[in-house]
């Protein structure tokens, strides 16, 4: 016997339930005369007759209703387990690797913390790192990246917001070094500056470009190191208004080149792009996203008002 009749099988069961061949067809969408040739198939495979044909119509023998008991366990199991793959499909649940530059952290970490009461089943892993993740390779499921727009061809990428850089002192430093009054002086003090990826940034990049080598007392490839350095009063450097300390000096509140200011860019790989977790996870970066730029709006012109007084 034959092993793939389940298309006969289910137009036999169909007509048992019905009792009749026209009835079948319509529901079924098929012709009158492919039912009756389905009938036909699937009693000559089994060797027994299915069906009492009389003028009320088509009457399921014991073998009939056999075949029609196990058909609709079969169909049950079939809407069942379709059931489950589709829960599956739609449940946000599992490991969500998410990476973000440092300087995001003050905006990240809260968001995490916000994201998780609405997704309970999602354990999130967060890499904070100036690297660039990849993607492709498995890395993240989801990468908040600074600079230029990423260019990579399996990658979908959507703007976030801008954020910009300044350069502070600490007054420790400021009283022992003294506080430049214009960019060109920078070039007489001591700066910390980045090392390798990090070192990479347009506002450092600027810097490099007017100061030189030997005005840099310290570089590092983290920016934490070089957000401390700065804290410690070791040198001027450039670090991010979401976590600066409110004891440092903003330096030249009144002048932003455009250096200093870096796009951000939520980054996922495009076969990873409209899964669930995913989605979910982008959604809500999106929807945080207002209230960031309201208050990155809202700190610049505090500063600007406070430079302008």
């Amino acid at each position: 016997m034959r092993l793939n009749l389940w298309t006969e099988i289910r137009t036999v069961a169909q007509v048992a339930r019905l009792g009749r061949v026209s009835a079948a067809a319509e529901v079924l969408g098929m012709h009158h005369s492919s039912v009756i040739r389905h009938i036909d198939t699937l009693e000559a495979e089994l060797g027994v007759k299915l069906f009492q044909r009389n003028a009320r119509g088509y009457t399921p023998t014991e073998a009939g209703e056999e075949l029609l008991r196990t058909a609709s366990a079969v169909d049950e199991q079939f809407v069942q387990m379709l059931g489950r793959i589709e829960t599956a499909r739609e449940q946000v649940s599992g490991r969500l690797v998410l990476t973000a530059v440092p300087s995001l952290d003050p905006l990240i970490l809260p968001m995490i913390g916000r994201y998780l009461c609405e997704n309970p089943l999602v354990q999130v892993t967060y890499s904070s790192d100036e690297r660039t993740f990849e993607l492709s390779r498995g890395e993240a499921h989801i990468a908040l990246r600074a600079g230029p727009r990423p260019t990579a061809q399996d990658s979908v990428v959507t703007p976030l917001f801008q954020h910009t850089h300044a350069l502070y002192a600490a007054p420790s430093y400021i009283a022992r070094h003294g506080q430049p009054r214009s960019l060109d002086d920078l070039a007489q003090h001591r700066l910390i500056g980045g090392e390798d990826s990090f070192s990479r940034a347009p506002f450092y990049q600027w810097l490099f470009n007017r100061v030189p080598e030997e005005a840099f007392s310290l570089r590092t490839p983290q920016s934490a190191v070089a957000y401390r350095a700065v804290e410690q009063g070791l040198g001027i450097g450039f670090m991010s208004p979401l976590s600066v300390s409110p004891d440092l000096v903003e330096l030249f509140p009144r002048h932003r080149p455009e250096e200093w200011r870096s796009s951000i860019w939520v980054v996922t790989h495009v076969d990873l792009h409209r899964s669930s977790k995913v989605q979910s996870m982008t959604h809500f970066i999106q929807n945080e996203a207002r209230d960031w730029r309201a208050a990155i709006a809202a700190r610049d012109a505090a500063c600007d008002q406070a430079a302008g007084g």
